[in-house]
């Protein structure tokens, strides 16, 4: 996928939230730190510093939600975190998407944080972001949910 690809699923996946553009996509990709997890319906960008992880982009063709997509771009994002010895994984959500938080709550995410007045969405309103957070449990493959963590982003 190119980042006009990505940018062009990123408007569909994104109802309220304003989507980045090809540009952004590019810069960020452009890191070093930055890794595309990319399916047929779905990406995730992710920052990997250190022993951490930022997830700072998912999205999902809204035709193929809630068909396993997004779940299989973050078990795959645990798997190559645990195998580069990430120990957390941190993101942020908007206070307002009920859906993606419950998603992430049933996957083990706890909250850490707030950052008021972070996102700002299609009709210009400002949104809250929800600062969550996983441990990843080195050498047995499964993430355990903690609620423990720095609240700040990596990188």
């Amino acid at each position: 996928m190119t980042p006009d690809d990505l940018a062009a699923l990123m408007d569909r996946a994104y109802v309220q939230m304003r989507p980045w553009s090809a540009q952004d996509i590019a810069t960020t990709l452009d890191s070093p730190y930055s890794h595309l997890l990319a399916h047929d319906h779905g990406f995730l960008i992710a920052q990997l510093v250190a022993d951490e992880a930022e997830i700072l982009a998912i999205a999902t063709d809204p035709a193929r939600q809630r068909q396993g997509v997004a779940s299989t771009l973050l078990s795959d994002l645990i798997l190559k975190a645990t195998q580069l010895g990430i120990t957390r994984i941190f993101l942020e959500v908007a206070e307002r998407n009920h859906p993606a938080k419950a998603f992430y709550a049933a996957r083990g995410f706890a909250p850490v944080g707030t950052r008021r007045g972070y996102y700002t969405l299609r009709d210009g309103t400002k949104d809250d972001a929800a600062l969550l957070s996983l441990a990843i449990a080195q050498g047995q493959g499964d993430p355990a949910p903690t609620s423990q963590g720095s609240g700040t982003k990596s990188g």
